[in-house]
């Protein structure tokens, strides 16, 4: 649930004018020559709060995504999978161990067992094992050390429901991004997730193509199941790869990250990588409405190979990762996907500065100018509160009027 090098990396308007053909105009009035966007619809991107404010609290749980809204985030994105009695709850992984203080209840000791979830053999305790009852006595906990640790066990995970219950109180019109998780895995289970779902929202008053919601899975055939409903809500393909070659900048695909878990069961050799060509984009369009990529097939990252044929650690912090790299000339996704009728809602963006190549100069803010100068859509964000700071920062540099 993993470009050109900007020399620099300031985003003034005359070097904007110059450099992007998102603006149709620079340096005049606006109300003469007003700043468009090169999103697919000409409005600004919107900022995604990936599971919450999960950069702050942790994820998936009830205060994660009430601080989302009280940032401001534009959308909520849950990830959805079953209890054992069948209620859609927020959480990234069917395995509880990943996420949870499960280990720490003795009472459920017995119930750690081995799973394969989509093909790969896992150790923990799992959602389907446990009732609604038995999940709310659990307590979410920081997947990333570098996060705040303390409110470890405290907050409990949240419904769909109640995330759904959060959006009509707030007063404000706040778009819910949930996504089907491991469908098939569910399917298997007698737990399937997409008929729950859309009788959830739909019970919400969330089922046309207006209402707040995008739907989004990794499993193409879990779209193609909502869209055979009837459904008219937006649906989005998600576009997955196991890792980048700090070595090259390519993409690197292993499993379960290489292919859709639905494709790999009906033998379909093709990597995720064939959605972003012009024929899987036509593909997806058949059945979807956007796609939401891992953000390397849009800008990639590339290290300095030293004498001993490894990547540098040019740093020099001890570790070799995303901060030793440069940015790569940007793809032609943007562009492609717009010509074929997309939006684009890239993920995931972080502040953390080890996933922060060297051009952004450990500014979380200079990644998103990056990718909003791009014409991206919208974009996934474990802090929305920097997203919407950085795209409020960016308009004022194009004199964009929002």
């Amino acid at each position: 649930m993993k470009q050109e090098k900007i020399v620099g990396f300031q985003l003034k308007n005359a070097s904007l004018c110059a450099a992007l053909l998102a603006l149709s105009a620079c340096g005049g009035s606006d109300s003469i020559n007003p700043v468009k966007l090169n999103t697919l619809d000409g409005k600004p991107a919107m900022v995604v709060a990936h599971r919450g404010a999960s950069g702050y609290i942790p994820e998936e749980t009830v205060e994660a995504y009430a601080k989302a809204i009280e940032m401001g985030a534009d959308a909520i994105e849950p990830d959805v999978i079953s209890t054992k009695d069948g209620v859609l709850i927020a959480r990234h992984d069917p395995n509880l161990a990943y996420s949870t203080d499960v280990a720490s209840h003795p009472e459920f000791a017995a119930r750690k067992r081995t799973v394969n979830v989509d093909g790969e053999v896992q150790e923990g305790w799992f959602a389907s094992d446990f009732t609604l009852a038995e999940i709310k006595t659990l307590g979410g906990t920081s997947t990333d050390a570098e996060r705040p640790q303390q409110f470890n066990g405290k907050y409990k995970i949240a419904t769909i429901q109640e995330i759904v219950d959060m959006i009509k109180k707030s007063g404000r019109t706040i778009t819910i991004y949930p996504e089907t998780k491991n469908p098939t895995f569910h399917r298997q289970l007698g737990l399937p997730l997409e008929d729950k779902l859309l009788a959830l929202l739909s019970a919400a008053g969330w089922n046309d193509a207006s209402a707040p919601v995008f739907i989004q899975s990794f499993e193409p055939g879990s779209l193609k199941y909502i869209r055979s409903k009837g459904s008219k809500l937006k649906l989005v393909q998600l576009i997955d790869a196991d890792d980048v070659d700090l070595k090259t900048g390519t993409l690197t695909f292993a499993a379960p990250y290489d292919r859709p878990y639905d494709w790999a069961l009906a033998g379909d050799k093709r990597l995720f990588s064939a959605m972003v060509t012009p024929a899987g984009l036509a593909e997806i369009k058949s059945y979807a409405d956007g796609i939401g990529p891992w953000k390397r097939y849009i800008v990639s990252v590339k290290g300095t190979v030293g004498t001993d044929g490894k990547v540098a650690d040019v740093n020099g912090d001890g570790k070799v990762n995303e901060a030793d790299a440069v940015t790569l000339p940007a793809t032609t996704l943007v562009s492609d996907a717009h010509k074929a009728g997309l939006f684009v809602h890239p993920y995931t963006f972080r502040n953390e500065k080890r996933r922060l190549a060297s051009d952004y100069k450990g500014d979380p803010k200079a990644e998103y100018k990056h990718f909003y100068a791009l014409g991206v859509d919208g974009l996934f964000s474990d802090f929305a509160d920097t997203a919407l700071q950085a795209r409020s920062d960016y308009f004022k540099e194009i004199g964009y009027n929002n």
